[in-house]
């Protein structure tokens, strides 16, 4: 094991969110420990021990950065609208299990159609479209719980 095999170990580590792993591969022991999660926009700093069978212990300390940091990313979904969900709560694509999704992939929808449901505090509000155009993805599963802006559907405007 290389010190860039040692370095994408620990960046897999880093992103998999595991506080402490130990490894042990022939003759040389991993200790990888992440401090506690850190407030949004602070350095995850996480410290590794390797030690071989002799006493010598090396301390690397690694700075992990978002990817799209490292790598400028081109998005391919620029040429369309977002639709962001406008409350808290849990996104229904359909007023009950027995009926059909208000919208599915390759819909036209025009402003003012109902989208889905979000119950939030035992009340169902219908989102309905700001924009017209045709749904190109649905950006979350039917019975999961949202966030305040969270991307809910990408329409093509054209």
């Amino acid at each position: 094991m290389d010190l860039k095999d040692i370095q994408e170990l620990i960046k897999f580590v880093a992103k998999s969110g595991a506080t402490e792993v130990d490894l042990e591969i022939d003759n040389i022991k991993i200790s990888i420990k992440s401090p506690e999660k850190k407030r949004r926009g602070e350095v995850d700093e996480i410290t590794t021990i390797i030690q071989q069978q002799n006493p010598s212990v090396i301390e690397v300390p690694v700075v992990a950065t978002s990817p799209t940091s490292i790598t400028p990313e081109v998005d391919e979904n620029a040429n369309y609208i977002t639709i962001k969900s406008s409350m808290i709560g849990t996104f229904y694509r359909s007023s009950s299990p027995e009926n059909p999704s208000f919208v599915n992939i390759g819909d036209t929808v025009k402003e003012g159609d109902t989208l889905c449901i979000i119950e939030a505090m035992k009340l169902f509000n219908e989102i309905e479209s700001e924009v017209s155009g045709k749904i190109v993805k649905v950006l979350v599963d039917d019975t999961t719980p949202i966030e305040f802006d969270q991307p809910l559907f990408l329409v093509d405007p054209s």
